[in-house]
């Protein structure tokens, strides 16, 4: 062979097995990208799985293939109580395993913190994420909902009020006059006396046990507690509020509505799917009153959850909680509220942080957030996009934000709840009177926090 020859068999060679690796790099293998929430089509949470399923995962994915960095996002859906979840993400965690990026309640963060089972979003995928455009349209108090000493643990999905839903048809059947607008503890009592006498079987839950987890402490405890004029914690001097006539109300309130007059159904407080039968009842007309957060409305009760209401813009409505009495509520407030807050971290165990990062802020933008509200109102945690196309959402915001609070984010907050989920069974199951119930909080607390970390009032 002639060297010209040779050269020109080499150079041919060298050039097709260069258009083979270019062809090779084209068509790497996608990373794979794990992202979980308690969310189910068809099921609870139901507009957010059609969200990821049928808009943000695809769109993201196209992009990824465009720019040739192909990425495959697998949404697994988790269709438990919040408990269950939250258990699942402490053995995971534990364990150093899980989904890349998990839903995440923001007052688990300080608990997870203190276990060592969480790292600052910075320290998974680098400091480039304090650059990302989103954090400039979220107030610090909605960064707050995942950040902890000053980190920041995950990006904010939104945060939420809570107030009393009731049965517009139900009240009508009992010759109440709609809209309705209690303003003191007495008048929610009397109109649920009013719709006993009319027949309804259930006329008022407040939630309340331990199987209710969160749900009895947030949509529970805190609302009526609020009511009666102070809160959990002392912010001010930084303590845990064991013993007043505060808490004593509060559960004389729960005693009066399970226990001395069945004006709510006390064995549904008490069992592990309490919660889920209590959407049902409120559902098929046979709870007439039911003091929920936000996410009732918007997720619950909407179209296309498996309970969701029929009609449900012309036979529900809501109402502010009221304090005790007028002016009697914390902070002096007539009525009363509190807001929590969810959003999405980046498991420290994932082996795909950029990757994982590129999804976040990807479904965190301000066009991907645009969708959702489109697809299920509610309080948006970016400053450029509003609620979009639900009144009542607006106004709940609107009207609750003002008297709203947050819980304390602390890493012993979870235990105390926990002591108040069981404070309230002891007293709707008939277990312990109020006094007794709160002398075992009292005991429980002051054990958990440390003598110098708690506070009576007189």
């Amino acid at each position: 062979m002639s060297r010209s020859k040779f050269l020109t068999l080499l150079l041919v060679t060298v050039l097709a097995l260069g258009a083979l690796n270019i062809g090779l790099v084209q068509a790497q293998e996608p990373v794979k990208v794990t992202i979980t929430c308690r969310c189910v089509v068809g099921g609870v949470n139901h507009n957010l799985a059609v969200w990821l399923t049928t808009f943000t995962i695809p769109t993201f994915e196209e992009a990824m293939a465009a720019q040739g960095t192909p990425i495959d996002v697998e949404l697994v859906e988790f269709g438990g109580g919040d408990e269950q979840l939250k258990e699942q993400y402490a053995l995971d965690l534990s364990v150093g395993s899980g989904y890349d990026i998990i839903s995440f309640d923001g007052f688990w963060v300080p608990e997870f913190v203190g276990a060592g089972l969480l790292k600052p979003l910075a320290e998974v995928v680098g400091p480039e994420v304090n650059d990302w455009e989103g954090w400039g349209h979220i107030s610090d108090g909605i960064q707050a909902i995942l950040s902890y000493q000053g980190e920041r643990y995950g990006i904010p999905a939104g945060t939420d009020v809570r107030q009393i839903f009731y049965r517009k048809d139900l009240f009508e059947q009992a010759g109440i006059a709609l809209p309705w607008q209690p303003t003191s503890w007495e008048e929610v009592l009397d109109t649920a006396r009013t719709l006993k006498e009319a027949g309804i079987e259930t006329p008022l839950q407040v939630n309340a046990g331990t199987a209710m987890g969160e749900a009895t402490t947030m949509q529970g405890y805190f609302m009526v507690l609020l009511g009666a004029g102070h809160h959990l914690y002392d912010f001010d001097d930084g303590k845990w509020i064991i013993k007043s006539q505060g808490i004593l109300d509060t559960l004389n309130f729960y005693k009066t509505v399970y226990v001395d007059e069945g004006l709510g159904d006390a064995r549904m407080q008490l069992l592990q799917d309490g919660r889920n039968r209590s959407f049902v009842g409120f559902r098929d007309g046979q709870i007439a009153m039911l003091v929920e957060g936000d996410w009732f409305w918007r997720s619950v009760i909407a179209p296309g959850s498996e309970t969701a209401v029929e009609n449900r813009n012309e036979v529900v409505g809501w109402a502010m909680m009221p304090a005790k009495e007028p002016g009697a509520g914390y902070r002096g407030q007539d009525f009363v509220s509190i807001s929590g807050g969810t959003g999405w971290l980046i498991n420290p165990n994932t082996p795909h942080p950029k990757e994982a990062w590129a999804f976040l802020s990807y479904m965190s933008s301000r066009d991907q957030v645009r969708a959702f509200e489109l697809m299920q109102p509610r309080i948006s945690f970016r400053d450029d996009v509003e609620v979009a196309g639900d009144p009542v959402m607006t106004a709940m915001a609107n009207a609750l934000l003002q008297y709203s609070t947050v819980r304390p984010m602390l890493p012993e907050y979870p235990l105390i709840s926990t002591e108040i989920q069981l404070m309230t069974e002891r007293v709707v199951s008939g277990e312990m009177s109020p006094e007794e119930a709160m002398d075992a909080f009292a005991e429980a607390v002051t054990e958990i926090a440390g003598a110098d970390n708690v506070k009576t009032l007189e």
